[in-house]
């Protein structure tokens, strides 16, 4: 498995190719998939704000499209912040569709200062993983 430095790295080159003319906020995603490949997103503002997409979401997008279901670990850099960031409520419940509670989710405004978790302390109480754990 690749470790969260080396996925944050990765993550954290993806803010380049960010599009955020409105609020100058960059971020960049790198999702591991199950079978070890990456896939990374940016976001995207729309000056209709609503429209914008999150780089972690933009991640999943593109992961799905490749055919891929199953994640397990995810970065989020925000290099323009000043202190850790971590994933919106909407890039939460999207993230938890596909993976485990377990699964690992590190995010930082630099490598120095990383934040570690899982998707299941940033979403406690998931129905989804509540269900998947009663069928087994």
């Amino acid at each position: 498995m690749m470790d969260a430095q080396a996925l944050y790295e990765m993550a954290l080159q993806a803010t380049e190719n960010s599009y955020a003319p409105y609020s100058h906020f960059r971020v960049g995603a790198a999702l591991l998939c199950e079978d070890g490949s990456v896939f990374l997103g940016t976001n995207v503002e729309n000056r209709s704000y609503g429209l914008t997409i999150c780089a972690e979401r933009s991640a999943v997008v593109s992961a799905i499209a490749a055919g891929k279901r199953r994640f397990t670990a995810v970065a989020i850099a925000t290099p323009d912040a000043e202190g850790p960031v971590g994933p919106c409520g909407a890039c939460r419940q999207v993230l938890s569709e596909f993976m485990e509670g377990g699964s690992l989710v590190v995010f930082g405004h630099r490598k120095e200062e990383l934040i570690t978790t899982t998707i299941g302390a940033l979403l406690p109480q998931d129905s989804l993983h509540e269900l998947r754990e009663k069928r087994k």
